[in-house]
């Protein structure tokens, strides 16, 4: 995968379209990513004793990776991600507009 953990993407499709946020969970196998603060979710909770009361709890659903995009942080626009093999044989990955490293 090409986003990690860390990084500022922009949501592009969906009920939180052009908001941007920071990866805070990425899970490969499903090629999904949790976005900070984005695509909130209730969950109701009923109470596992007599005399405690339900709750709700509030948290943030995983988002699809084709359905964000990379910020960059040095030209702030949103970008793909490109890789560009280092001469003692890493990768590095840059952004594809203003070929910086991120």
């Amino acid at each position: 995968m090409k986003i990690r953990k860390g990084d500022t993407v922009k949501i592009i499709t969906g009920k939180d379209a052009n908001k941007t946020g920071k990866i805070t969970q990425v899970l490969p196998a499903d090629q999904q990513v949790v976005v900070e603060g984005l695509n909130k979710r209730v969950k109701h909770m009923r109470p596992q004793k007599q005399g405690q009361k339900g709750q709700r709890l509030e948290f943030n659903a995983p988002v699809h990776i084709s359905n964000v995009q990379v910020v960059c942080s040095k030209c702030n626009k949103i970008t793909r991600v490109g890789f560009k093999v280092l001469a003692d044989g890493r990768k590095e990955r840059q952004c594809n507009k203003c070929k910086e490293t991120l």
